[in-house]
This record gives C-alpha cells, structure tokens and sequence, in this order.
C-alpha cells in the first residue's frame, strides 16, 4: 500500500492498465526507453507518489517483465489471464484485486508517463460531486486520468469486450465531470515510435524546467 494520511487521495485507488499486446507500436512498448527508464516505470513512478491508498498495475501479455520493470516501486502488478478478450478484461482484474471500501477508483494508462497527477485530488473532488465519474479537457480533447466514484464500479464490472469505459462515459452525461486543463500530458499516449520520441521531448523539458525552478528557490540561480 501506498497510504498517507490526510491527502485527498488516501481512500482511493488508482489501476494502472498495462496488459496490451502493442501491436500499433510492433514491440512490447510499455517495456521501451523513455530517458533512461521504461515507459511503464515511469508511468507508474509518478502515480505513486501521488497519494492513493494503493496502486495495481494490471499486466497481461508481458506480465514477468513488467513486473521486473515495476521492482522497487510501491505498486502491485495484478496478472489479467484473459487480457486477450479487451481493455475490459484489465479493468475487472484490476478492480476484482482491489479492496471494497474506498470512495472510488482511478484508471490510468500504462503508456501515459506525462499523465497530469497533480490533477488527482480536483478530479476525486469532481467525481464526488457529479456523483459517477471525472476527467481532465484539454482543448476539444477528452482527456486521463479518470476518476469514477463507487457507484460507477458495478458498471465498470460489467464492462465486455474491448471498449473499455468509455462507453460508460459517453452515456454518463451530467455524472460525467469535465476539468479544464493545458498540461499535454493528458492527452499525450505513446502508440507509435514517433509518439516516443515526442514524449521523450517533453520529459526532457519538464526536467530542465523542474531543475531551473528548483535552482531558483534554493537561491543558485537569479529568478527573472
């Protein structure tokens, strides 16, 4: 477990799903080098600092090197045995491991490593008040993570197939709450080799910024 209390997020959950087989991308792209890390670590690396109760990244067809990629991380990798089936069959893994007692859930996406945590807490409040579901909006573009409360959980169940949730989402209407946002990292997956490499670009330019900032306020450098 990953709990810490007194945080928004210590009675929710967040899924991490990673069980494709990439095939739009030609090789086990979770498993590829974004900066010197896998993509996945770096997914995961981040959601783990963000606060929740515990975070399960839900594996299929890599699950031992995924696994082997997540070590160290406070996270547990749940193996989905029929992730062949679609996105669905992660989800119910995913949620079926998970404990019963918590406000709501999280889904994320393996090959988001930009994804917006510092969203989390205003998407969970969100999410509370429509009373089923939350995401972030960038431009015209719907975008991850995305918060569903507990009473959404028995339709995330009952998901088949290889839709996913969104199928949930475009029918939730007014249950469905939409957070602005400019962070690029909401809407930014990695499905093809360009996409990497556009990734990699911004990770690169959070990190200069993150160590300009930092330099900043510790007084090594003088602010503009």
């Amino acid at each position: 477990m990953n709990e810490r209390p007194g945080t928004t997020l210590n009675n929710w959950s967040a899924l991490i799903l990673a069980a494709g087989g990439s095939r739009r991308f030609g090789a086990p792209k979770l498993l590829a080098d974004l900066a010197g890390e896998p993509v996945l670590r770096r997914t995961a690396g981040a959601i783990c600092t963000a606060g929740f109760s515990e975070t399960l990244v839900v594996a299929g067809a890599d699950y031992p090197a995924i696994a082997a990629a997540l070590a160290g991380l406070p996270c547990t990798v749940v193996h989905a045995p029929d992730w062949a089936q679609g996105i669905s069959a992660s989800i119910r893994a995913g949620i079926a491991a998970l404990p019963h007692d918590r406000e709501g859930l999280f889904l994320f996406l393996g090959d988001m490593p930009l994804v917006p945590c510092t969203l989390c807490g205003e998407l969970a409040d969100l999410a509370k008040r429509t009373g089923y579901a939350a995401r972030p909006f960038r431009g015209d573009v719907p975008g991850h993570p995305v918060a569903f409360a507990s009473a959404a959980v028995a339709d995330l169940m009952a998901l088949t197939g290889d839709a996913g949730a969104g199928s949930l989402l475009r029918r939730a209407g007014a249950k469905l709450g939409y957070l602005p946002t400019t962070d690029a990292g909401a809407t930014l997956d990695i499905d093809t080799p360009a996409a990497l490499a556009c990734a990699e670009r911004l990770w690169k330019s959070r990190i200069t910024s993150d160590m300009i900032d930092n330099a900043m306020s510790c007084g090594d450098l003088p602010k503009p």
